[in-house]
């Protein structure tokens, strides 16, 4: 008889990752008070250190991602004005 694959939900997931962070508590503690094998809550651990830089770091990369293209234009625009200003002077 196979067993159906346990899904949890990543509330859960979040919860027991911090609880296993926080070191209050060992793995197998953890795993006794929510009912989940130890080798799956240092699975979501390591997912949580692992995905931890990119949670902070989405908000200002977007941020700075528009403000460099944005400032990548401007300095296009600066170089085609300049370019047309020296034609000018040379021109007339």
């Amino acid at each position: 008889m196979s067993k159906k694959k346990a899904l949890h939900r990543s509330t859960l997931e979040a919860k027991v990752a911090l609880a296993a962070l926080k070191g209050d508590r060992t793995i197998s503690q953890v795993a006794a008070a929510f009912q989940v094998h130890p080798n799956q809550i240092c699975k979501w651990r390591r997912q949580l250190l692992d995905l931890a830089p990119t949670l902070f770091a989405s908000a200002h990369d977007s941020k700075d991602t528009a403000q460099v293209a944005e400032v990548a234009a401007l300095y296009e625009q600066i170089g085609r004005l300049n370019v047309e200003l020296e034609w000018l002077k040379k021109n007339t």
